[in-house]
């Protein structure tokens, strides 16, 4: 099934929509949002599942994606926190960004990114073709070891350089 995203200008307006992969791989810009969980000073954190199209195996937020054409920012984090970790939570709108990366396997990703987050204490059951582990990791260690550590998706390691986390 094609997916589509919704291609946006710098300012986040909508100028079109354009099929999920052949954006990726054109490096058009597009909306998309990441879904942070806190729970007090540690953060959830998940393994990027090895069948991800992009950033297989690096560990990641939550979770992240893109709002379908017509799908407000909102439920489409809310649609894709359940999807890919099994979890239901309050989420609070907080910033949003814009980053432009190679994300290897010829993909460019080149998004405005709306960050959520929510406070979360409980459990998570993820869908193995997204997230093949996940846990709970204290902020400090991980904002300590992003800065070196090659183990993080690109989109984290900016949310943490940019101090948005």
């Amino acid at each position: 099934m094609e997916e589509y995203v919704v291609l946006v200008d710098a300012h986040d307006r909508q100028i079109g929509v354009g099929e999920k992969m052949a954006s990726h791989r054109e490096g058009l810009r597009h909306r998309a949002f990441s879904v942070i969980l806190l729970n007090g000073s540690n953060i959830l954190l998940q393994r990027r599942s090895r069948k991800k199209y992009h950033s297989a195996g690096l560990w990641a937020n939550a979770a992240c994606g893109h709002p379908r054409p017509d799908e407000s920012l909102p439920a489409a984090a809310h649609r894709r926190l359940t999807e890919e970790m099994g979890i239901r939570c309050d989420l609070t709108w907080r910033a949003v960004t814009h980053y432009e990366a190679n994300v290897g396997k010829e993909m460019i990703e080149n998004e405005i990114v709306h960050l959520f987050f929510g406070n979360y204490t409980g459990s998570a059951n993820p869908d193995p073709d997204e997230a093949d582990d996940w846990g709970w990791y204290r902020l400090e260690s991980i904002r300590q070891q992003i800065k070196s550590a090659n183990c993080y998706s690109y989109w984290l390691r900016e949310y943490f350089r940019q101090r948005l986390i």
